[in-house]
């Protein structure tokens, strides 16, 4: 039997996630401002609560997740993140 990539790390780590038990689209706000904007901080809040942050955003980082909250960071944040990296690398 075959498993592709880091399919089984991946289950492993996110069967202990604080969101498993949360509403999946309250970490897919629609923007960034109003509404969109609690509801990104509601669930940055489930995230400074996880076992598993670091490995989510490890992973999100990694996949350059683009939508959604990971790891208790937002998209910008991300994209902030990789760009650092990026030019530290260089």
């Amino acid at each position: 039997m075959s498993i592709q990539g880091n399919v089984i790390p991946i289950i492993h780590w996110s069967r202990r996630s604080s969101c498993l038990n949360e509403d999946p689209e309250l970490f897919f706000p629609v923007s960034a401002e109003g509404p969109g904007r609690e509801q990104y901080e509601q669930a940055k809040a489930v995230c400074r609560r996880c076992p598993v942050r670091l490995r989510c955003l490890d992973y999100a980082l990694n996949t350059r997740q683009m939508y959604g909250v990971w790891g208790g960071t937002t998209p910008d944040e991300r994209r902030a993140a990789m760009a650092a990296t990026r030019r530290g690398v260089r």
